[in-house]
């Protein structure tokens, strides 16, 4: 699997400019909340561009070069930023670049999934993981107590393999398939888990972690993974899909990932398609995630030929053996053109809802369709959705591969640092 998290053709030579607005130094508030903002806007620009010299910060940001030097200087002080070379200008002095330093801390992202939990420990600038782990789950496991022990012992292994101590930790970052209620305490509602409820963030203080702790949907996750490195950055609007065992989306507006109350907003698994039709898994008849994940699609199979179950235990494996089958097995044929339909008809309802630049379809199951079978989805979107919006939405496979919710996770800890440009604080109670 190869890792871009940088679009082609970024370099020093090169910044990405991002609407941070005018000098910041210039707006009303006290000189405190104006030193902060200068701050956040200068590490967000920095951190979405390699490297970069205070000149082309300045233009990027919109800061005077005197909040720009006074910043850096800041900045630096604090080991948040470093010098990363030089380069030479015209007729003039060296410029000196400037990047975030990956080792002013490191973060996890952790995906609790249908089938595994997956660890992975990444240096500030969420480059290439440095330690990576997973457990497969058997449906029981999802058991709170067996997931906490789980999580706990893979979240002591990266840090092993990685050599570092939790103290080293900027945060933790954690998906979750279901709804998550932020409030005064983090719940969450993972009805397919059969969690109701659930103080994930307690339970782990008392198994005895101490790193700040972020919590979200996994979709989400996904979507901001995609917004910040893969197929959707760019974008102002933008719908990134989770197929996987169940489905959901993340709604990217005005550039940034929406948030409601909860983050149930991205349940397009829930929008009903067929009324009366399959009993879906949320309790709800008719939902797309009763056709669409992947647990679905192979029951549709197996109830169309039930002398030909495919059943290793391995959602995963048993996808893949259905998609090799489509040219040789008439019933995986129909049974994956079915499918492309109903995918595409939910694209459409996407398309129809928001008129997005670009739908991206993500998770492991929505990859393995993608890679027989996106020009089908195309069309099948064309059929169900109204022309203008069509016209104006591409739809595209993500970029991020299999470790994309991990790394969406990652990100949750990485966003709070970029706000407030300090570490989040850690906790002392269990």
């Amino acid at each position: 699997m190869i890792f871009r998290y940088w679009p082609a053709g970024v370099r020093s030579t090169k910044i990405w400019a991002f609407n941070w607005g005018p000098d910041v130094s210039v707006r009303s508030g006290t000189v405190l909340d104006l030193r902060r903002a200068n701050r956040s806007a200068l590490i967000r620009a920095l951190y979405f561009n390699p490297q970069a010299s205070r000149q082309e910060l300045g233009a990027a940001t919109g800061l005077s070069a005197a909040s720009i030097s006074n910043v850096v200087t800041d900045l630096m002080d604090d080991g948040l930023v470093i010098e990363a070379g030089a380069v030479s200008s015209d007729g003039g002095r060296p410029r000196t670049l400037l990047r975030v330093n990956p080792e002013f801390g490191y973060v996890i992202g952790v995906d609790i999934g249908e089938t595994r939990i997956r660890v992975e420990l990444f240096p500030l600038t969420l480059g290439p993981p440095l330690a990576a782990t997973e457990t497969l789950l058997e449906p029981a496991h999802h058991e709170i107590d067996l997931t906490v022990r789980d999580l706990v012992t893979n979240l002591e292994d990266v840090m092993v393999t990685a050599g570092i101590f939790e103290a080293d930790l900027i945060g933790i970052g954690i998906g979750v398939s279901g709804i998550v209620e932020q409030g005064a305490e983090v719940l969450v509602h993972g009805q397919t888990f059969a969690w109701d409820a659930v103080p994930l963030e307690r339970l782990l203080r008392k198994a005895g972690i101490t790193a700040p702790i972020f919590i979200d949907n996994g979709a989400a996750n996904l979507g901001q993974a995609e917004n910040w490195f893969g197929a959707s950055r760019g974008a102002r609007h933008a719908i990134v899909t989770l197929i996987g065992s169940g489905v959901g989306a993340s709604v990217i507006t005005d550039g940034s990932r929406y948030r409601g109350a909860t983050s149930s907003a991205g349940e397009w698994g829930h929008i009903p398609i067929a009324v009366g039709g399959r009993r879906c898994r949320c309790g709800a008849r008719g939902c797309l995630e009763a056709y669409l994940g992947a647990e679905a699609i192979l029951a549709r199979y197996h109830e169309s030929q039930p002398d030909q179950v495919i059943n290793t235990g391995q959602q995963e494996t048993d996808l893949a053996e259905l998609l090799a089958r489509r040219d040789t097995d008439p019933a995986a044929g129909q049974t994956l053109a079915e499918t492309t339909n109903y995918l595409g008809a939910g694209i459409a309802s996407l398309i129809n809802l928001f008129n997005p630049q670009r739908i991206i379809i993500g998770g492991w199951a929505g990859t393995l369709l993608c890679a027989q079978f996106l020009p089908q989805i195309r069309a099948a979107a064309a059929d169900h959705a109204l022309r203008q919006p069509f016209a104006q939405t591409s739809i595209e496979q993500c970029t991020l591969g299999e470790h994309a919710l991990a790394l969406g996770a990652a990100t949750l800890p990485v966003e709070l640092l970029l706000s407030t440009t300090r570490r989040p604080a850690r906790s002392t109670s269990r």
